[in-house]
Formats: structure tokens, C-alpha cells, sequence
């Protein structure tokens, strides 16, 4: 049993300072996130369904586009690469990109594809109903090529990248091999945000961030208990051959594994857990930063944990900008002291 350095709350505010200064780069799946907003007062006489008055309706970038969001708020400098169609929701996401000061050269487009879209309809605080609008099919080798291309233009500048998928066809191997010589000739922190069905895609790379679902998947085991958690992580591991893993737990807060052997577990810091829509974005978004501003892991997930109790609190795909994460960290900061919870306590074997 190993023994960690206590991790002052003083620490982790110097580091968010520093969130400002790396430059990331998305690479992913970028998606509008469209909601339309009401009441329900009566049943619809035609079927069992609620009927949901409108009064307003509002649009954010999803997706690859939410860490993109993400990284902004916090700070840092940030660009996206990812696909698009020709079509309204395409229009809308650089209009949003342009808002926030993000270019959107990197947004390749392919005439034939929908621009990844979700609409969500809520009524009250309670979502009623999803409907999806995309192509989920692989993009075209032309397509690969012109993102490598645009990875290559601007890698020197980098200091890590964010690969987000959400299935939707445009993480594929033959990206992922060109992203691997990419960082072989120039090394840089990769971070992913998987899907379920592509963990075979990601051997090797920097940091996993899987939730318990996607981890369940990938180690072929039901996590139930910390056993079984910590053998998935010894598994996934293994299997990726990747540097670390972060299984992001819900309401059971984190776990970090790490290549040669170490394990830590850190409950969550969530206060109120009010949506969890785009969290996983946010804990990969401070991951990413935090590693890129000194941080080591062990501060890295818990400035993660913290970041993720503030965006579970808020409604809808949220953001946390760096001054909620820093008020949270001092109204908050006794949750990480050693009498709360075993932070201190690693087990040099998972």
C-alpha cells in the first residue's frame, strides 16, 4: 500500500490559473444540440401522450462541439476538426463556433452526409422525448486524408489532443493510424472519449476516459462491485494498451488506472445531481487541461470530480467556466481531506 502526497486545495487553484495557457486540439463527432422548451397540462386526445405547449427553443454545439465549449469556459485555446453536411444545422454550428471564437476551418464537409443533430423536447425540467437527425455511416477516405491534413498543419502548436466519439462515422482506423504517426514523429497528450463499439480502435493512446457502461463493454464484465471494477480496469488495460484509464462512475464518482499498476478511486463531488448530459465531456475537457498545466493524474481527476459535481448540477449539455470551478473547489475544498474519503489511500496493485 502506497501513501499519496496530500492534494491542498491551494494546489489545485494554482493549476486552473494555468488553464489558459495549452492549446488543444478536438478531433470527433461534432453535433448540434437542439431543444425545445415547454409546459405540459393535459393528455393529447388522439394517444396517450403528453401535448408540450412551446415557448421557446435554443441550440449548442454537442458532441465534440460541447468539448470544444468546454475547453472555451475554462480557457484555454481550442480548436475543432470534424465533419459536417451542407445544411442548416451545419450553418448553425459555425455560427455558434464563430460566437465563442473558434475557427471553423477545421469542419470538413461532405455534401452528401446530415449534420449530426439532436433535438430534445422538454417540458418543464423533464425531457419528454429525442429525436436524431445524421449520418452515421463512415466518412470517405478523401474526407480521412483532408483532417490528417489539417492535424499535420497545425501539430507542432499543440500541446494535446481530444479525440470525442460518439459513433456517428468519423473515428475509424484509418484516422486513428494516421492521428498514431502523427504523435510517434511528434509526441503529444491523446485523450479519448470513447464509444462502446470502437474500444478495439484506440490501442495505445495517452488516457481512456470510458464511463461504467462503455468500460463494462470493453472489459466484457459486469461491474458491480470494487473487484470487479478494479479487475475491468486491470483488463481494459491490458487489452488497449493504453498509458491510463479514467472510468467516469456516476453517482460513485471516479476511477484512475494506471499502466504499471496503480489504482485510485475518488467518490464523487456532486452536490445535487441535476442532468448529466455532455459530463463526460466536461471530465475529458479538465483531464486534458489539467495534465497540459502540470497537474498529475491524482490532481487531474480530482479537478475533473470537482468539475463534474458542478455540471451534473445544471440543466441541460452544460459547461463549467474556470471561476465556478475554482468558487467550487473553495466552498467544497473539506471533501478532500483524508477523514472524507480514502484519497490518500493507493493500492500499488490494482
Amino acid at each position: 500500500m502506497a501513501t499519496l502526497k496530500k492534494i491542498e486545495p491551494s494546489r489545485l487553484l494554482s493549476i486552473v490559473e494555468l488553464f489558459s495557457k495549452p492549446s488543444v486540439l478536438v478531433l470527433g463527432d461534432v453535433i448540434l444540440d437542439s431543444y425545445i422548451w415547454g409546459q405540459v397540462e393535459r393528455i393529447c386526445p388522439e394517444a396517450p401522450v403528453p401535448v408540450v405547449e412551446v415557448t421557446r427553443d435554443s441550440s449548442m454545439l454537442g458532441g465534440a462541439g460541447n468539448v470544444v465549449r468546454n475547453l472555451k469556459t475554462l480557457g484555454a485555446r481550442v480548436l475543432l476538426c470534424g465533419v459536417i453536411g451542407e445544411d442548416a444545422a451545419a450553418l448553425e454550428i459555425k455560427k455558434q463556433l464563430k460566437d465563442i471564437d473558434v475557427s471553423s476551418e477545421g469542419l470538413i464537409v461532405e455534401s452528401h452526409r446530415l449534420t449530426s443533430k439532436k433535438t430534445r423536447i422538454v417540458a418543464g425540467h423533464q425531457q419528454v422525448v429525442r429525436f436524431d437527425t445524421e449520418t452515421k455511416t463512415a466518412i470517405v477516405p478523401q474526407t480521412t486524408q483532408n483532417i490528417l491534413r489539417y492535424l499535420k498543419e497545425h501539430w507542432s502548436q499543440l500541446n494535446a489532443v481530444i479525440v470525442s466519439d460518439y459513433g456517428k462515422g468519423v473515428i475509424h482506423p484509418a484516422l486513428l493510424d494516421g492521428l498514431r504517426s502523427l504523435h510517434q514523429k511528434n509526441p503529444k497528450l491523446i485523450s479519448i472519449d470513447p464509444k462502446e463499439r470502437n474500444m478495439e480502435f484506440y490501442q495505445g493512446f495517452s488516457l481512456i476516459t470510458p464511463n461504467k457502461k462503455e468500460a463494462t463493454v470493453a472489459a466484457q464484465k459486469s461491474i458491480e462491485t470494487l473487484d470487479d471494477l478494479k479487475e475491468a480496469g486491470r483488463k481494459i488495460i491490458h487489452r488497449l494498451q493504453c498509458e491510463n484509464l479514467v472510468v467516469t462512475l456516476g453517482a460513485e464518482g471516479m476511477a484512475l488506472f494506471k499502466k504499471e499498476g496503480e489504482f485510485l478511486k475518488v467518490p464523487t463531488f456532486a452536490k445535487e445531481v441535476f442532468d448529466v448530459s455532455g459530463a463526460g465531456d466536461t471530465v475529458v475537457s479538465v483531464l486534458t487541461l489539467a495534465l497540459s498545466s502540470q497537474a498529475s493524474l491524482n490532481e487531474a481527476v480530482v479537478l475533473a470530480n470537482y468539475a463534474a459535481g458542478v455540471v451534473v448540477g445544471k440543466l441541460g449539455t452544460a459547461t463549467v467556466t474556470a471561476s465556478e470551478l475554482k468558487k467550487y473547489i473553495q466552498v467544497e475544498k473539506k471533501r478532500i481531506a483524508p477523514k472524507n474519503f480514502a484519497l490518500h489511500e493507493l493500492s500499488t496493485r490494482a
